[in-house]
Protein backbone atom coordinates (compact mmCIF):
# COMPACT_ATOMS: atom_id res chain seq x y z
CA UNK A 1 0.00 0.00 0.00
CA UNK A 2 1.24 3.54 -0.71
CA UNK A 3 2.21 5.77 2.20
CA UNK A 4 3.97 9.07 2.92
CA UNK A 5 7.52 7.64 3.17
CA UNK A 6 8.73 9.36 -0.01
CA UNK A 7 6.93 12.60 0.86
CA UNK A 8 8.55 12.61 4.30
CA UNK A 9 11.95 13.19 2.70
CA UNK A 10 10.88 16.70 1.66
CA UNK A 11 9.59 19.91 3.19
CA UNK A 12 6.85 22.20 1.97
CA UNK A 13 4.18 21.61 -0.64
CA UNK A 14 4.65 18.19 -2.26
CA UNK A 15 2.61 17.30 -5.33
CA UNK A 16 2.08 13.78 -6.57
CA UNK A 17 1.66 13.63 -10.34
CA UNK A 18 0.32 10.87 -12.55
CA UNK A 19 -1.36 10.47 -15.92
CA UNK A 20 -3.97 8.24 -17.50
CA UNK A 21 -4.62 7.53 -21.14
CA UNK A 22 -1.34 6.84 -22.89
CA UNK A 23 -2.51 3.56 -24.41
CA UNK A 24 -6.05 4.13 -25.73
CA UNK A 25 -6.84 4.60 -29.40
CA UNK A 26 -9.17 7.52 -28.69
CA UNK A 27 -9.54 10.46 -26.34
CA UNK A 28 -7.16 12.80 -24.55
CA UNK A 29 -4.37 11.99 -22.14
CA UNK A 30 -5.17 13.39 -18.67
CA UNK A 31 -2.84 14.19 -15.79
CA UNK A 32 -3.43 15.26 -12.21
CA UNK A 33 -1.26 16.97 -9.61
CA UNK A 34 -2.41 16.42 -6.02
CA UNK A 35 -1.13 18.00 -2.81
CA UNK A 36 -2.57 16.08 0.12
CA UNK A 37 -2.81 17.54 3.63
CA UNK A 38 -0.22 16.00 5.94
CA UNK A 39 -2.04 16.56 9.23
CA UNK A 40 -5.39 15.93 10.91
CA UNK A 41 -7.14 17.30 7.81
CA UNK A 42 -6.24 14.11 5.90
CA UNK A 43 -9.31 11.84 6.06
CA UNK A 44 -8.53 8.43 7.52
CA UNK A 45 -10.24 6.73 4.57
CA UNK A 46 -7.39 7.87 2.32
CA UNK A 47 -4.75 6.30 4.55
CA UNK A 48 -6.78 3.09 4.69
CA UNK A 49 -7.98 2.73 1.09
CA UNK A 50 -5.93 4.90 -1.27
CA UNK A 51 -4.08 2.80 -3.83
CA UNK A 52 -3.03 2.63 -7.47
CA UNK A 53 -6.21 3.44 -9.40
CA UNK A 54 -5.82 0.29 -11.52
CA UNK A 55 -6.20 -1.83 -8.38
CA UNK A 56 -9.51 -0.25 -7.35
CA UNK A 57 -13.05 -0.75 -8.57
CA UNK A 58 -14.80 2.11 -10.36
CA UNK A 59 -17.10 2.51 -7.35
CA UNK A 60 -14.14 2.79 -4.96
CA UNK A 61 -12.36 5.26 -7.28
CA UNK A 62 -15.44 7.47 -7.41
CA UNK A 63 -15.72 7.43 -3.62
CA UNK A 64 -12.04 8.30 -3.09
CA UNK A 65 -12.15 10.93 -5.86
CA UNK A 66 -14.82 12.84 -3.94
CA UNK A 67 -12.77 12.67 -0.74
CA UNK A 68 -9.59 13.82 -2.50
CA UNK A 69 -11.34 16.72 -4.21
CA UNK A 70 -12.77 17.82 -0.85
CA UNK A 71 -9.55 17.77 1.19
CA UNK A 72 -6.64 18.24 -1.24
CA UNK A 73 -5.31 20.85 -3.63
CA UNK A 74 -5.78 19.45 -7.12
CA UNK A 75 -4.64 20.52 -10.57
CA UNK A 76 -5.90 18.74 -13.69
CA UNK A 77 -4.38 18.98 -17.16
CA UNK A 78 -4.99 17.30 -20.48
CA UNK A 79 -3.55 17.08 -23.98
CA UNK A 80 -5.95 16.68 -26.87
CA UNK A 81 -6.01 14.06 -29.59
CA UNK A 82 -4.73 16.69 -32.02
CA UNK A 83 -1.76 17.41 -29.76
CA UNK A 84 -1.07 13.70 -29.34
CA UNK A 85 -0.96 13.29 -33.11
CA UNK A 86 1.21 16.38 -33.58
CA UNK A 87 3.88 15.82 -30.93
CA UNK A 88 3.49 12.09 -30.01
CA UNK A 89 1.93 10.54 -26.93
CA UNK A 90 5.00 10.84 -24.68
CA UNK A 91 5.41 14.57 -25.26
CA UNK A 92 1.65 15.07 -24.95
CA UNK A 93 1.80 13.32 -21.58
CA UNK A 94 4.42 15.82 -20.43
CA UNK A 95 2.22 18.68 -21.65
CA UNK A 96 -0.71 17.32 -19.64
CA UNK A 97 1.47 17.03 -16.52
CA UNK A 98 2.77 20.59 -16.90
CA UNK A 99 -0.78 21.87 -17.32
CA UNK A 100 -1.86 19.99 -14.20
CA UNK A 101 0.88 21.72 -12.19
CA UNK A 102 -0.05 25.07 -13.77
CA UNK A 103 -3.58 24.60 -12.41
CA UNK A 104 -2.39 24.39 -8.81
CA UNK A 105 -2.68 27.61 -6.84
CA UNK A 106 1.10 27.98 -6.97
CA UNK A 107 4.13 25.94 -7.97
CA UNK A 108 4.85 23.11 -5.51
CA UNK A 109 8.17 22.86 -3.69
CA UNK A 110 8.60 19.27 -4.82
CA UNK A 111 6.94 17.08 -7.44
CA UNK A 112 6.81 13.30 -7.23
CA UNK A 113 6.17 12.00 -10.74
CA UNK A 114 5.07 8.48 -11.55
CA UNK A 115 7.52 6.87 -13.98
CA UNK A 116 11.17 7.39 -14.79
CA UNK A 117 11.22 10.64 -16.79
CA UNK A 118 11.09 14.28 -15.74
CA UNK A 119 8.30 16.02 -17.70
CA UNK A 120 9.98 19.41 -17.36
CA UNK A 121 8.18 20.96 -14.43
CA UNK A 122 8.97 24.38 -12.91
CA UNK A 123 10.07 22.80 -9.61
CA UNK A 124 12.27 20.07 -8.21
CA UNK A 125 11.23 16.63 -9.49
CA UNK A 126 11.71 13.11 -8.22
CA UNK A 127 10.58 10.35 -10.56
CA UNK A 128 9.19 7.25 -8.87
CA UNK A 129 8.80 4.02 -10.84
CA UNK A 130 5.46 2.43 -9.93
CA UNK A 131 4.88 5.50 -7.82
CA UNK A 132 1.12 4.98 -7.64
CA UNK A 133 1.76 1.94 -5.44
CA UNK A 134 4.42 3.68 -3.32
CA UNK A 135 3.43 7.32 -2.77
CA UNK A 136 0.09 8.38 -1.30
CA UNK A 137 0.20 11.63 -3.30
CA UNK A 138 0.86 9.86 -6.60
CA UNK A 139 -1.86 7.31 -5.85
CA UNK A 140 -4.29 10.19 -5.28
CA UNK A 141 -3.23 11.75 -8.59
CA UNK A 142 -3.75 8.44 -10.39
CA UNK A 143 -7.32 8.23 -9.08
CA UNK A 144 -8.16 11.83 -10.00
CA UNK A 145 -6.77 11.46 -13.51
CA UNK A 146 -8.52 8.13 -14.05
CA UNK A 147 -11.92 9.32 -12.88
CA UNK A 148 -11.73 12.57 -14.86
CA UNK A 149 -10.73 10.77 -18.04
CA UNK A 150 -13.25 7.94 -17.65
CA UNK A 151 -16.05 10.45 -17.18
CA UNK A 152 -14.94 12.39 -20.25
CA UNK A 153 -14.95 9.21 -22.34
CA UNK A 154 -18.40 8.28 -21.02
CA UNK A 155 -19.69 11.68 -22.15
CA UNK A 156 -18.19 11.13 -25.60
CA UNK A 157 -19.83 7.70 -25.70
CA UNK A 158 -23.25 9.38 -25.68
CA UNK A 159 -22.37 11.09 -28.97
CA UNK A 160 -20.48 8.12 -30.40
CA UNK A 161 -22.30 5.02 -29.14
CA UNK A 162 -20.63 2.48 -31.42
CA UNK A 163 -17.38 1.93 -29.54
CA UNK A 164 -18.29 1.19 -25.93
CA UNK A 165 -16.17 4.05 -24.58
CA UNK A 166 -18.30 4.22 -21.43
CA UNK A 167 -16.82 0.84 -20.53
CA UNK A 168 -13.44 0.64 -22.27
CA UNK A 169 -12.33 4.32 -22.08
CA UNK A 170 -11.04 4.19 -25.64
CA UNK A 171 -8.74 1.17 -25.36
CA UNK A 172 -8.58 -1.13 -28.36
CA UNK A 173 -10.79 -3.90 -27.03
CA UNK A 174 -13.09 -6.07 -29.14
CA UNK A 175 -16.16 -3.81 -29.04
CA UNK A 176 -14.12 -0.72 -29.88
CA UNK A 177 -12.45 -2.45 -32.83
CA UNK A 178 -15.81 -3.74 -34.04
CA UNK A 179 -17.17 -0.19 -33.99
CA UNK A 180 -14.20 1.02 -36.02
CA UNK A 181 -14.92 -1.67 -38.58
CA UNK A 182 -18.60 -0.74 -38.74
CA UNK A 183 -18.52 3.07 -38.82
CA UNK A 184 -14.85 4.07 -39.09
CA UNK A 185 -12.85 6.50 -36.94
CA UNK A 186 -14.13 9.69 -35.36
CA UNK A 187 -12.38 13.06 -34.75
CA UNK A 188 -11.56 11.71 -31.28
CA UNK A 189 -9.44 8.84 -32.58
CA UNK A 190 -5.65 9.15 -32.56
CA UNK A 191 -4.56 9.12 -36.19
CA UNK A 192 -0.92 8.59 -35.21
CA UNK A 193 -1.69 5.24 -33.54
CA UNK A 194 -1.16 2.34 -35.93
CA UNK A 195 -4.64 0.75 -35.98
CA UNK A 196 -6.21 4.11 -36.74
CA UNK A 197 -3.50 5.12 -39.22
CA UNK A 198 -4.04 1.84 -41.05
CA UNK A 199 -7.77 2.53 -41.25
CA UNK A 200 -7.17 5.98 -42.74
CA UNK A 201 -4.70 4.50 -45.24
CA UNK A 202 -7.29 1.91 -46.27
CA UNK A 203 -9.98 4.60 -46.62
CA UNK A 204 -7.69 6.70 -48.82
CA UNK A 205 -6.89 3.66 -50.90
CA UNK A 206 -10.55 3.12 -51.76
CA UNK A 207 -11.12 6.65 -52.96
Amino acid sequence: MPDFVIEDQYQGRIAGIDEVGRGPLAGPVVAAAVILPRDERLPSVLLAELNDSKKLSAKKRDKLFDVIMECAEVGIGAASVREIDQINILQATYVAMRRAVDHLSRVPDQALVDGNRDPGLPCSVETVVKGDSKSLSIAAASIVAKVVRDRAMARLAVRYPFFGWEGNAGYGVKKHMAGLGDVGPTPHHRKSFKPIADLYDAMMGTQ
